[in-house]
């Protein structure tokens, strides 16, 4: 008895741990910044001092890598002139274009607010505000310098571009030119229930000359605030930061604190490139038949370092006279797990589920096709969790029964108990005996509940890291099953459900006062700790273990009805 002594005092410290950092994160620790809108009548853009050259990437077959080009110089005075910004919106999204650029600089995501309580604000992805800083950034670079980076200033014909009703796209043309003839256009293409965004790059060569140069994408962010630790708050510990797909690496990231360390420097073909944040990201998709190279720095800033990640093409070659066009995409929205794959390859890897992933996949989508059913996700939770039982009925059936023949030799055990007092090695082997002679195994009905736990665990990762499960309600006073329980009911029901599966469960045998009283508790304990849960798991736990304790009933009163008591 002293491992389980050990058990039981690991679990209370281990409790009592998530209680203080629940209550230390409510009360203590600081709110984390919301994504709440700020107001962008005029554009944060980055100051365009020398300095600012360095997120913009060399020409191919530059002589000096790493510089500029002579372009910038030029860029740089342009931007220094407040342009307003084009504003675009769709079903889906409310975003800002920098006339400079043509950045991609404040996105809203129309159908996802930050307060499930409050039809505004909404989820602001992108953000040009120096705090906050997240913006897409796209461009040419050529060897003589006559092309337009993301510094320099674009031309568009409207200020302002709305998918009207029954329009299925709309584009937004921004036009640069040069007096030796080099007409470069890019149009940004919207549609109607997408978060992709097409970029098409146009350009137009008659200068007389081959124009050579190469395109590019990146995006660059700010970090975001200092969350501190904690297990019910999935933004303290879900990624943020670069990550990018390669056929032949897979899916790979890049945290904020390693790009000093260890940089992204690679030539990949068909891959992506991505900044990663709790439930929402934006990936740059370049055609998938060029071999891109993939970088990521960290580019100074007085505002604080700010992250790149960047693909740059190979070299496009424009004959005199000419006009190439050329293709990439910009995914910037939710992590959406039935859209991802038809985008790009390993597109859906962005959901994060950890070390769980192949027991989380298989139940988010088992958790998808029921919620097309019954249109509740609450409800489909509750219907896996009678799916599961079913399953692991004939398992039930075996732990119920071998709980059913420890209650009917409780008695003879407290006999060998009182026999053999302190004497725990006559004492076990007395046990031993009888549970052999009684063909007894107090650990047979372990399994069900080792089978259990997996997806519990695997579930909690759904709710917290599904964007689909953000916000979604259930009946009743349960209206978000992403947060906990506000009235704490369910924690309550489970606290009751699990007292009454103990008072119908068997003592463990030779626990000593102490360890029953820890035992005793341990329900009111753990539903405390389920407090602070989302409630979608406490649904799960609760529903699971009423559903237990009905079967657990009915077994053993079938049981005892049949079996002879024990002499």
């Amino acid at each position: 008895m002293n491992s389980l002594r050990g058990i039981l005092w690991m679990v209370l410290l281990g409790v009592s741990f998530l209680l203080w950092q629940a209550w230390m994160t409510d009360y203590v620790y600081p709110k984390p910044t919301t994504q709440a809108p700020a107001p962008a009548a005029q554009s944060d853009l980055p100051s365009t001092t020398a300095g600012q050259a360095a997120d913009v990437p060399s020409a191919s077959q530059s002589t000096e890598p790493g510089a500029a080009p002579s372009s910038v110089a030029d860029a740089a005075t342009a931007s220094t002139d407040k342009h307003p910004p084009i504003r675009v919106r769709t079903d889906l999204l409310d975003l800002q274009i920098e006339p400079v650029g043509g950045s991609v600089s404040v996105v809203d995501l129309l159908a996802y607010r930050v307060d499930a309580k409050k039809p505004e604000p909404k989820v602001r992805l992108f953000d040009n505000q120096a705090a906050t800083w997240f913006v897409a950034q796209s461009g040419l670079v050529s060897t003589d310098g006559t092309a337009p980076n993301h510094q320099a200033l674009f031309q568009s014909a409207s200020q302002d571009y709305q998918l009207a009703e029954g329009q299925n796209q709309i584009e937004v043309p921004l036009t640069w030119q040069n007096d030796q003839g080099l007409k470069v256009t890019k149009t940004l293409v919207f549609t109607r229930g997408s978060y992709l965004i097409t970029e098409r790059w146009t350009i137009d060569n008659q200068t007389g000359q081959p124009f050579k140069g190469n395109a590019y994408e990146q995006l660059q962010r700010a970090a975001p605030p200092h969350v501190s630790w904690s297990l019910t708050n999935p933004q303290s510990y879900s990624f943020v930061g670069a990550a990018w797909y390669s056929e032949e690496e897979k899916f790979e990231k890049l945290a904020f604190d390693k790009f000093e360390k260890d940089p992204l420097a690679r030539d990949i073909t068909g891959g992506w490139a991505a900044m990663l944040q709790h439930y929402f990201f934006a990936a740059w998709i370049p055609p998938a038949n060029e071999a891109v190279r993939y970088e990521s720095r960290m580019v100074p800033d007085p505002a604080g370092p700010r992250y790149l990640v960047r693909a740059l093409s190979p070299v496009l070659s424009v004959p005199a006279g000419d006009t190439l066009n050329r293709e990439s995409r910009l995914y910037v929205g939710p992590k959406l797990q039935n859209d991802l794959a038809a985008i790009a390859p390993g597109l859906p890897y962005v959901i994060d589920y950890g070390k769980i992933t192949f027991i989380s996949e298989p139940l988010f989508w088992l958790l998808n096709q029921l919620h097309k059913l019954v249109n509740n996700w609450g409800l489909a939770i509750v219907l896996v969790v009678v799916f599961l039982k079913l399953a692991l009925y004939p398992l039930s059936e075996m732990q119920y029964r071998s709980m059913a023949k420890m209650r009917k030799l409780q008695p003879r055990i407290q006999e060998l108990q009182q026999r053999y007092g302190e004497d725990r090695q006559k004492l076990n082997q007395a046990m031993l005996e009888l549970y052999q002679k009684e063909k007894a195994n107090p650990a047979s009905g372990c399994l069900p509940l080792l089978l259990t736990i997996p997806v519990f665990i695997a579930l909690y990762w759904v709710l917290l890291e599904s964007v689909e499960l953000r916000h979604a309600p259930f009946y009743g006073w349960i209206q978000n099953l992403s947060e906990r329980d506000p009235y704490f009911i369910l924690p309550a029901l489970n606290a009751l459900t699990m007292w009454l599966t103990q008072k119908l469960s068997p003592a463990p045998a030779g626990m000593d006062p102490l360890q029953q009283k820890v035992l005793m508790y341990m329900p009111l304990i753990l539903s405390l700790t389920f407090a602070f849960f989302p409630s979608g798991l406490v649904l799960y736990w609760t529903v699971n273990g009423t559903l237990g304790l009905l079967q657990q009933w009915i077994i053993i009163r079938r049981y005892e009805a049949k079996e002879p008591k024990a002499a």
